[in-house]
């Protein structure tokens, strides 16, 4: 048995740290940055580009560069949260994570074709890609409605 009083629901949600985390601030710096810098690096080769390209790697470019920006957006995002986000920012990055493989893949595969080389390498390599993905995706979900969950009890528990 502890010394602690009891806290009831109201004073524990209110007790949630009104800032980000450590971690969390890491995490969004990272993304940050990682998304600026991936965006500077794909549109400085992508412009850099002697001569004319063909329309399809025109639209990589531009799929890349938007995947850049989505993860430079996101890091930005997280930066301005102030109040408890309940594993929403995780389930945000594993939708972005999981749309950029998909495309991805399927760029590589259209390559692979299109050039003659093993289509079922760049299919396999892409699909433990868009896996690790989506089982980030599905642990990012079930750890949301999971701390959802726990709230709603907190709530109705303090309810008189």
């Amino acid at each position: 048995m502890t010394d602690e009083p009891r806290l009831s629901a109201r004073e524990m949600l209110d007790r949630l740290e009104e800032t980000l985390s450590r971690r969390t601030r890491i995490r969004a710096v990272a993304a940050l940055l990682a998304g600026l810098a991936g965006t500077v690096f794909v549109t400085s080769l992508w412009w850099s580009e002697p001569g004319p390209l063909p329309g399809r790697t025109h639209l990589s470019f531009a799929l890349f560069t938007v995947f850049c920006l989505a993860w430079a957006c996101y890091g930005g995002w997280l930066l301005t949260r102030r109040v408890p986000l309940f594993a929403t920012e995780q389930v945000i990055a594993a939708w972005i994570a999981l749309a950029a493989s998909i495309v991805t893949t399927g760029v590589a595969a259209v390559a692979a074709a299109r050039s003659g080389t093993d289509l079922v390498a760049a299919l396999a390599i892409g699909g433990l890609f868009v896996a690790a993905a989506l089982a980030l995706a599905v642990r990012a979900h079930t750890r949301r409605a999971a701390l959802l969950r726990r709230v709603r009890q907190l709530t109705q528990q303090d309810r008189p």
